[in-house]
């Protein structure tokens, strides 16, 4: 416990060496080296260490789930792009779209039909606003930016049907049972809700800056743009596919195909397990395998529905493939933010967090600084589901100690999560979002840190205040 301290260390690593590279993946394989030595402190023993790290991270079925979804839905992206799918949809939505408003309010208008999980949004909803990009004059970060802010801020306050929900409630059951509160823990979470000042005041930042502010500059990168240097990088396939016939119907038919068997499957897992009520349902369901299934699903249908369209197979499997591929950099980046985070853990992360704060806290100030302190936490781990399930026990500790208002704590501790996840170079949204729009993600998640911290200051306020009048 004495040398917990150490814990900090492999995430300053990863956090210098990303911003004197402009590059996380360099800084992420050192702070795991690192992390590793300290656990094992060996040459071999750390980098055997490094390894088993890795591989328990892959045999989580959670992050099995969410590798092969993302890797499954690149692959889709790819088949629809080849089919004519989303160069036919981006033509038919482009002409009515001519404005820089008209955009981001697209960005918006597809929430009812994406909000069950952040990736899954992000995925869905990228390839299309990227080749938008070209008609309308606008910042790629701006765009960006409202991609994130419109999912992580909203996907977060629903109360149902996300992936989020189920393992929401979980930690907030295990803090009940181990202080044995005789209280409910879907109802603690519903209560949380209007307490997760952060995301509600992001949303209201997100939608101000589409639908009242200005154009911004387009950003540059001090080196030039991302693709200088690059520039036969897949020429041949972007040619390739700039000439392909656009087919709107191949883009829309997978992707409702998609949405439907998504809530359906919800609701099924949910009632197979033993819930009432579709509502009820969606709280108990596995969103993440049930993703996966409806992807699986949906991309074995579409290459029947692309067969009888006369798409030539073999374009579709190689394209497939290539799709796949493109996701192959967000996804070791997140393995390896996954495996830091554990050896975070074993360094006694948690612990020292806890010891440092210390029992001498008045009530009021607990949902603040345990928001402070989570937001830190996120944006060094770059994980709201890690964050949550690292800070939730300390939150859950401190707020029966001092008598701080659990539901206002519990909204807290989730807030916190939100944080890292729009503004950490290190979170799955920002990384996913900066390699669809081809923007560098350091600059990138810089750029959300300025606007962001914003949001920050305003909920830790409201915070404070809520503490004081409500504790």
């Amino acid at each position: 416990m004495e040398y917990a301290w150490f814990s900090l260390i492999p995430f300053v690593i990863v956090i210098a060496l990303s911003i004197w590279l402009k590059k996380i993946l360099p800084g992420l394989v050192l702070g795991l080296l690192v992390g590793a030595l300290l656990v094992e402190f060996s040459v071999l023993g750390g980098t055997v260490e490094t390894v088993n790290y890795i591989v328990t991270t892959l045999s989580d079925p959670s992050n099995i789930n969410i590798i092969a979804f993302l890797y499954l839905f690149g692959g889709l992206i790819g088949m629809m792009q080849i089919s004519g799918g989303i160069k036919g949809f981006s033509e038919w939505i482009g002409e009515k779209i001519d404005s820089e408003r008209g955009l981001l309010s697209i960005i918006w208008l597809t929430l009812p039909f994406t909000f069950m999980m952040p990736m899954f949004r992000i995925m869905m909803i990228g390839p299309v606003v990227k080749s938008l990009l070209k008609k309308v004059n606008t910042s790629k970060w701006k765009v960006g930016f409202t991609m994130d802010v419109s999912t992580s801020s909203v996907i977060v306050l629903l109360p149902v049907a996300t992936a989020f929900v189920g393992f929401m409630v979980s930690l907030v059951q295990g803090g009940i049972q181990e202080h044995n509160l005789n209280m409910d823990a879907y109802q603690v979470f519903l209560f949380s809700i209007p307490f997760n000042f952060f995301a509600i005041v992001m949303l209201i930042i997100g939608l101000i800056r589409t639908f009242w502010s200005s154009n911004e500059k387009k950003h540059k990168n001090k080196k030039g743009d991302q693709e200088q240097g690059k520039k036969y990088h897949r020429v041949g396939i972007k040619k390739e596919l700039s000439m392909v016939k656009a087919q709107p119907w191949n883009l829309i038919v997978p992707l409702f195909l998609l949405l439907g068997l998504t809530l359906f499957l919800l609701w099924k897992d949910g009632v197979d397990k033993g819930a009432t009520g579709i509502f009820n349902a969606f709280a108990e369901a596995d969103a993440t395998f049930v993703m996966l299934l409806s992807i699986f699903i949906t991309l074995i249908i579409t290459f029947v529905f692309y067969m009888i369209r006369n798409q030539k197979l073999g374009e579709i499997i190689y394209h497939f493939y290539d799709g796949g591929n493109q996701l192959m950099q967000p996804i070791i980046l997140l393995i390896l933010v996954w495996a830091l985070s554990l050896v975070a853990e074993d360094l006694g992360f948690s612990q020292f967090i806890g010891s440092t704060l210390g029992s001498f806290l008045p009530g009021f100030t607990i949902p603040a600084v345990v928001f402070l302190i989570g937001s830190i936490i996120s944006y060094f781990i770059g994980s709201s589901w890690g964050t949550w399930g690292l800070l939730m026990p300390l939150g859950m500790a401190l707020a029966t100690a001092t008598g701080a208002p659990i539901p206002m704590t519990v909204g807290a501790v989730f807030a916190s999560g939100s944080f890292g996840a729009m503004t950490s170079p290190l979170g799955d949204t920002t990384i996913t979002t900066a390699s669809i729009l081809e923007v560098p993600l350091i600059d990138y998640a810089r750029y959300k840190l300025k606007i962001v911290s914003i949001g920050a200051g305003i909920a830790v306020v409201m915070y404070f205040v809520a503490g004081l009048f409500l504790g």
